[in-house]
């Protein structure tokens, strides 16, 4: 069998990318960065006061100085007048610092007056309150570098550039297939021995989180002319294709022959060394310019989410540029026993909580592959190496982050 991490080499030696698209910055949140980010100016432009207050020169000011008004200055308008010595002008917040002026008083360290003259207390500490042209961005620096999945605090940085759109990287479609005369879509009647299909739900969230955009294909019965009907179909509609079933050894287990059609030589059908998840078929199919991969993930909705999560994924972000395509991996400890029996890597479904010296790990329950409510309760996998036979509880454990929802608080709980 092969371990995960030599399947992982497989996968990702060669994933083609999936080009750049232009999008406005309503549309960027989310997005990976597809170029490099210069800024063309300085931010912000000019030294601007960082209070409502007075501009004046510090060495007018000493402990107290009553000084001439000349005007007010506000946000968006630019002074007309110079601080000369013995002058004042009022400033508002972000507005430009007039000529002359070094410092800004701040408006409740006056006596508030907007004519004739205006009482200043100090004492004055030259540049208070001024920020700075370029302290923030300076123009001609790099802000953001390919590869970066753009949070709203980048959009907003961007947009203070001045610049509309960005170039992201285009979303992959990623075609999704249940096969099986088993399964049913949701809404449908059940017939006897069938059962609602859940995978294909599960794995377009999963594709959503990873930054690809899913194509629902529904299910296909186990009759090789659907399949090589609705394999092709997928094929010309997506960068990548996934389907979940008929990748073991079962006399139905027809995806193998259509695989084998569709993609020859270039398909391999795995057995990786992992619970759960063992049976992983990948190929790529070659045509008309184009590459497209096919992963073909177990049928049980807990092998298929972790199969998607360990090799499906890491492909979509590494197709969109991202320099870091795996999920997070943390230190934490074992709030109950976890045994396990040594021979392939174990991935157990666990949730997460705050303890007194860090984070807890404990099972969600049964650790079935076709338990689909534990893979529903994880925030986390907790991982066991070939050879481990698991751990006490208060021991150390490693966990693959799936979920932050479990660092969500109900209360602010800063803690001063």
């Amino acid at each position: 069998m092969l371990s995960i991490e030599e399947a992982l080499e497989r996968i990702l030696s060669d994933v083609p990318r999936t080009g750049a698209e232009q999008v406005p910055l309503a549309q960027a949140y989310g997005r990976v960065l597809a170029e490099s980010i210069q800024a063309p100016r300085n931010v912000p432009p000019w030294d601007n006061s960082a209070m409502d207050g007075y501009a004046v020169r510090a060495a007018d000011v000493g402990e107290q100085a009553t000084l001439r008004f000349n005007e007010v200055i506000s946000a968006g308008s630019m002074a007309t007048m110079a601080v000369e010595p013995g002058t004042a002008s009022a400033i508002m917040t972000g507005a430009p610092v007039p000529p002359g002026a070094d410092s800004v008083v701040m408006v409740e360290h006056s006596d508030g007056s907007q004519e004739g003259e205006v009482t200043l207390t100090g004492p004055v500490r030259q540049g208070q309150h001024i920020r700075r042209a370029g302290e923030d961005i300076a123009k001609g620096s790099t802000v953001l570098s390919p590869g970066v999945r753009l949070s709203p605090g980048q959009v907003g940085l961007v947009a203070s550039l001045g610049l509309p759109s960005l170039l992201v990287a285009r979303r992959p479609v990623v075609a999704i297939l249940s096969t099986g005369d088993e399964v049913v879509a949701p809404g449908l009647p059940l017939g006897e021995g069938q059962i609602y299909s859940s995978n294909n739900a599960a794995l377009a969230g999963l594709v959503h989180q990873a930054g690809g955009t899913p194509l629902d294909l529904g299910s296909a019965a186990d009759d090789l002319d659907a399949l090589r009907t609705r394999l092709g179909y997928a094929v010309k509609q997506g960068h990548l294709v996934v389907t979940t079933g008929g990748v073991s050894v079962g006399t139905y287990d027809l995806v193998k022959e259509v695989f084998e059609e569709i993609a020859g030589n270039d398909l391999a059908f795995w057995k990786v060394a992992m619970k759960p998840g063992k049976p992983l078929a990948f190929g790529r199919v070659k045509g008309k310019g184009r590459t497209v991969p096919l992963f073909g993930l177990p049928g049980n909705p807990v092998s298929c989410m972790v199969n998607f999560l360990q090799f499906v994924r890491p492909w979509i972000k590494t197709a969109l540029g991202e320099p870091a395509p795996y999920l997070p991996v943390v230190t934490a400890t074992a709030g109950e026993d976890f045994r396990v029996k040594p021979g392939r890597a174990k991935l157990q479904r666990v949730t997460i909580e705050a303890g007194a010296s860090g984070w807890v790990v404990r099972r969600t329950g049964t650790q079935s592959s076709g338990a689909l409510s534990s893979m529903a309760l994880a925030s986390g996998l907790v991982l066991f190496g070939p050879e481990s036979s698991g751990a006490s509880e208060g021991e150390a454990v490693r966990v693959q982050l799936l979920d932050s929802g479990f660092l969500d608080g109900e209360t602010p709980n800063f803690g001063w």
